[in-house]
């Protein structure tokens, strides 16, 4: 059997599988680091007010900044990151990732006031990037025809940990304080570090100068058929979804006419949500494999554009949960499908770059998403931005059919 036919099979020229044991490590890594990061999002708020800010009304607007600044240096940083690890190797990457935040995440909780927080939170956003340095390493180890499952199992990690952290670092931060969740934020982060660093495989071979000259600029993925409508929909698919986070938790509070339990019964809402999407993420990972990932992913967005605006029509809390069961099923399946395309897309020599654009193009969309949804839900109230959501999911669509070749 040849090397390729081997690869194909999933397996290495030494006739071992060992994709399958890193994409596992790299599963549990990211869970890690994403429950890390999470650990800390319940109590932000608070926690600016201990370190000095006693004014009510700049509470929120110091969230919003210290919310916003990590996204804008990762849109900068992500596409820098990417280029080096197609000449390093990516598991290096992963490793600069998960190391830099928790060394960032433990000094958060040693701030003396805001604008020391203000200033770690820029160089989180310059220094980490777990997901896109994991999907970049999983990606250049699974064989083609298993790409859409594992990256379906990567996402599985995200939506798990963004579930599980908030709900255990909240416990956590009652017991024994917002500092020292901080602390443990980041020794999860450098557990998931080691796990790759001893554990995660990698046959990197540094690409030849003529490969890297042929395949290393920026215009050479820009001319590349679909990948420019590839990072308008990694944009527009990240600005429209955070558009409608941030007011969700009003919304609920709204729908259910609720006095009391609203943190609760927003908890159980992302909680199903979550479950939902981890289930979705692999399964249709595994459908898209087989019946192509441009046609799924087009069916999918269509669906969570219907969700979205099903959204405004609810009129109860058991109404919502419905739908934000349904939505879930739909929602899980994007993201793996869109990383999917990209992988088929590009070489293995630019995977790095590649997805450190998408990167770049999800963080502008999380940075501009909730200045827009906060905006429109303060003129519009809460149903409109909904609608918005819908119509904005629908335009994803046609870069997907016009742009993206099969």
């Amino acid at each position: 059997m040849t090397a390729t036919a081997k690869e194909n099979a999933g397996q290495d020229t030494d006739g071992t599988s060992s994709w399958r044991s890193t994409l596992f490590v790299m599963f549990v890594a990211q869970l890690l680091s994403i429950v890390g990061f999470a650990f800390v999002l319940p109590f932000i708020p608070f926690y600016i007010r201990e370190i000095g800010v006693t004014d009510e009304k700049l509470v929120p607007v110091w969230a919003g900044i210290l919310g916003a600044a990590a996204s804008l240096t990762m849109t900068i940083f992500s596409p820098i990151w990417g280029w080096l690890s197609d000449r390093y190797g990516r598991k290096l990457m992963v490793e600069r990732a998960m190391f830099a935040g928790a060394i960032i995440t433990m000094a958060m909780g040693m701030v003396g006031n805001v604008y020391q927080l203000l200033m770690l939170r820029l160089l989180s956003g310059a220094f980490t990037g777990t997901i896109s340095a994991s999907i970049s390493l999983v990606s250049s180890v699974l064989p083609g025809a298993n790409l859409g499952f594992g990256l379906g199992l990567m996402q599985v990690a995200v939506f798990l940990g963004m579930s599980l952290g908030p709900w255990i670092g909240g416990m956590f931060a009652d017991i024994v304080g917002y500092r020292l969740t901080f602390i443990a934020g980041g020794v999860m982060l450098l557990v998931g570090g080691l796990l790759v660093m001893m554990k995660a495989k990698e046959q990197f071979i540094r690409p030849s100068a003529v490969s890297l000259k042929r395949s290393g600029s920026m215009r050479t993925l820009f001319a590349l058929p679909g990948f420019v409508s590839l990072m308008a929909v990694f944009f527009l698919f990240h600005f429209s979804i955070q558009i409608a986070i941030p007011i969700l938790p009003l919304f609920i509070e709204e729908v259910g006419n609720l006095k009391t339990g609203v943190a609760s019964t927003t908890g159980m809402m992302f909680a199903v949500t979550g479950a939902t999407a981890s289930i979705s993420a692999v399964a249709i990972g595994y459908l898209s494999d087989r019946m192509g990932h441009k046609r799924v992913l087009i069916v999918n967005l269509f669906i969570t554009g219907l969700m979205w605006a099903a959204h405004a029509l609810a009129r109860n809390i058991h109404q919502l949960l419905v739908i934000r069961i349904v939505f879930g099923f739909a929602a899980g399946g994007n993201l793996p499908t869109m990383n999917a395309l990209v992988g088929k897309l590009i070489t293995k020599e630019t995977y790095g770059q590649a997805y450190g654009l998408m990167a770049s193009m999800t963080s502008l969309g999380m940075t501009l998403g909730p200045l827009a949804g906060g905006i429109m839900a303060s003129h519009m109230g809460f149903r409109w931005p909904f609608i918005v959501v819908s119509l904005l999911l629908s335009l994803v669509v046609i870069p997907v059919i016009l742009g993206v070749k099969r």
